[in-house]
């Protein structure tokens, strides 16, 4: 087996930021896993947009993409991901098929990761792994218009940068919030806007 693949769906793709030296060739646009996801992360670093999150609860199955990684160990693989991400290894996932060495939050996603890294012929995968916080930020669990009606609160240089997350995340990260959206007037007028319909 050789090499490790990095798995993106959200920002990654278009900003690999820290992460650009590390890696090798281009991103296989929907290559990668089927795992399951939705726009339930409110972030600070995106300026309190909502952003992907792997989430087994709200979550539904689209197509990652993926890169390789240029390290040649998980761990360093692992620690170049949370540099980019400016997280805590342990909100890395990872799979090493050479090694045994699982972590993430879900074993269910990384059963999914490490049986397409064998049938892909690679030593393993690292992913993002930030939890879903829309509850804990809003005291209210997430639901599509619950979310709607967070976004219609945004303002300023919050909405601007919420619009574009969304609208930019590749066509493969294809959520229920995200199909509502795109036939949301409000939404798509913001969009044009923003020159990104």
């Amino acid at each position: 087996m050789s090499g490790y693949a990095i798995l993106g769906w959200g920002s990654l793709i278009w900003d690999l930021d820290d992460l650009a030296p590390h890696v090798r060739g281009g991103w296989e646009m929907g290559g990668g896993p089927v795992l399951p996801m939705e726009f339930t992360r409110i972030s600070p670093k995106r300026k309190m947009g909502l952003v992907v999150c792997l989430d087994a609860v709200h979550g539904v199955g689209c197509a990652t993409s993926a890169i390789g990684s240029a390290r040649r160990d998980i761990g360093s693989a692992i620690d170049d991901l949370a540099r980019r991400e400016r997280a805590k290894d342990q909100h890395i996932g990872a799979v090493c098929l050479v090694t045994g060495h699982r972590q993430g939050s879900s074993p269910d996603v990384a059963g999914l990761v490490a049986e397409w890294c064998a049938a892909r012929g690679l030593a393993g995968a690292v992913w993002t792994d930030l939890p879903s916080n829309f509850a804990e930020h809003l005291d209210e669990d997430f639901s599509i218009p619950r979310a709607r009606a967070y976004l219609r609160t945004l303002a300023g240089e919050s909405l601007d940068e919420a619009v574009r997350y969304i609208e930019n995340a590749p066509p493969s990260t294809d959520t229920p919030l995200r199909r509502t959206l795109a036939a949301d007037g409000w939404w798509l007028g913001e969009a044009r806007r923003l020159g990104l319909r």
